[in-house]
Parts: structure tokens; sequence; C-alpha cells
């Protein structure tokens, strides 16, 4: 076997296309992590405070809201520095540890979006067996899981691109992801391509199908409900339903650009369409469920008029 030199180190080449307004950029971006960090964190400290929030759906959202900040800061501070940096190198250390951070977030998501649908399932077709299918120790046994499993999933999938030795040093992307990164290796990897190609679509395959399965036995119960239980149960999902289109979108077109020649979209389009999985659902699942939801709606209303109350007035 020929010696081989190991690159360390790589250049994110999708920068240079945002060299023209990279301030303005900066600007925006910082904008959008900060109206993260906010929304999620008010949605996170309203549903801890309020102990009538203390409900699984409202503790699978402040999940969902963790998992926000967790996937967004995984992606934003990073590109805020490449913005306003004029070398694009990102060492192999940290281009590894974004990856198994963002990943880990997509797969979080899923299994917590497959678990709310599974709670809903319950809520709405066997009402009478709630508490006892959703028991205090099954809720948190679910929650934790759903964060433990995937961080473990993904974790068994990687190992086969720590050992890897890497020969190419461009990334033409934003952020480092991984298969992408896998293609700079120095020697064949056909079977990694494969093994990490049915493991992208297993996971998500087997969350995917139990959210079927959830709203296909909502949807037969439905059928044969009264108007008013139908509506109900309508405003209940849709709050899910647009959380799981909005990250959908996002995932799909990320797998699509990393395994297909997208050459024929403009650059600036697949850039802003490959950051929507860290930046769009952590953004909008607060607003959500804040506005659609009248119990967390009215708790925030109420949290943020008893501070304003509170305030000392100046004499």
């Amino acid at each position: 076997m020929e010696n081989v030199s190991a690159v360390t180190s790589f250049i994110l080449t999708a920068y240079i296309e945002l060299e023209d307004h990279r301030y303005l950029y900066f600007i925006c971006f910082l904008l959008l992590y900060i109206m993260i960090i906010v929304a999620n964190s008010v949605l996170i400290t309203v549903i801890y405070i309020e102990r009538g929030l203390h409900e699984p759906m409202y503790l699978f959202i402040c999940s969902l809201a963790v998992n926000g900040i967790f996937g967004s800061t995984s992606l934003l501070p990073s590109m805020l520095v490449f913005l306003l940096s004029h070398s694009y190198e990102i060492s192999l250390t940290q281009c590894l540890l974004q990856i198994y951070c963002l990943h880990s977030y997509v797969y979080v998501e899923f299994t917590i979006l497959a678990v709310m649908s599974y709670d809903r399932y319950v809520a709405i077709c066997h009402p009478l067996h709630y508490h006892l299918l959703m028991s205090p120790k099954k809720l948190y046994a679910a929650i934790t899981l759903s964060w433990v499993i995937p961080f473990i999933y993904f974790a068994l999938i990687f190992i086969m691109t720590v050992q890897l030795t890497f020969c190419g040093k461009i990334i033409e992307k934003v952020y480092c992801a991984n298969f992408p990164l896998v293609k700079l290796s120095c020697f064949d990897t056909n079977v990694q391509n494969i093994l990490a190609l049915a493991s992208t679509f297993v996971s998500p395959l087997t969350q995917i199908l139990m959210i079927l399965f959830s709203y296909g036995q909502i949807f037969r119960i439905c059928l044969f409900a009264s108007k008013e239980s139908q509506t109900k149960a309508i405003r209940t999902c849709t709050p899910h339903l647009l959380t799981l289109i909005n990250f959908s979108v996002g995932i799909l077109f990320e797998v699509i650009q990393s395994r297909f020649n997208m050459s024929h979209v403009p650059q600036k389009a697949r850039i802003f369409l490959s950051v929507h999985m860290g930046i769009f659902p952590p953004l909008f699942n607060p607003v959500i469920y804040g506005i659609s939801i009248q119990v967390i709606k009215d708790q925030i209303f109420r949290w943020f008029s008893s501070k304003k109350i509170s305030e000392p007035h100046p004499m």
C-alpha cells in the first residue's frame, strides 16, 4: 500500500459565494440565532415554571425546543465565525464534532416528532386509558430514550467515518456533513456509502411509519366522530403536522443535494436551502406552538403581563 499524506483540515468553499454581502449575511444569521434562542428559551421556561403545563404533550414540546437550541447552536455560531473570517478552514476534529451534533439533532427531532404523534394517537383514540398509557414513568422514559437512542444510533454509524483517512480538502458547503466528508477519503468507501445511505433512511423510516400509523388511526376515529370531536382533533394535530412538514422539507432537500447533482440550482439557493433544517424548524416551532395552542399562549401572555406589573414604577 502506497504512503498517503493524511489531511487534518478542510476548506468550506461555499462561503466564497457569500463574500459579496458577508456583513449583511452575518447580521441576518445573528438575528435569526438570537430569535431562536429567545423564542425557545421562553417556551421552555414557561412550560417549566407553570405546573399546569407538566403534561405529556407540553413536555414533548419542551424537549423539541431544547433540541432546536441544540441544532441551531451546532450550525449558526460556526457560520457567524466563518462569515467574518477570511479563512474558511476547519480542523478535522471540529468537522467531526459538527457532523455528530447536526446528524444527532436530526435523528432526535424525528424521534421526538414520532413520540408526539403516538401521544396524540393515545389522547384521541384511547382517551380513557391516556393517563395509564402515558404515565409519568413512561413519559420520562420516552423523553430520555428519544434523546439517548438517536445519539447512540448515529455514533455506531459515525465510527466508520472517524476511522477513515482523508486526502481531499474541499467541502462545497457552509458546514461539515457526513457524506461530503466520506467522499474525501483516500480509499474506496462504497461499503460505507451504502451503509450510510441505508442508515439515513432506516431510522427516519421507523419514525415515519409510527407517525403514519398514529395519524391513520386518528383519521379512522375521526371519520365516525362528531363535528366537535373532529374540530378538536384537527386543532390538536395541526401544530404537530406543520412542525413535521417544515422539518421534513429541509431534510429532504439536504439528502437530495448530498446524493445527487444539483448544479442546475443556483449556488446561493443551495446554501440557504441546506441550512433550512438548522434555522427554520427551531425558529418556527415555538411560534407554531405558542400561537396555535391556546393554553401555552395564555400562559406566555400571563407570564409577561405579571412581570410587567411586578416591575417597580419610577417615582
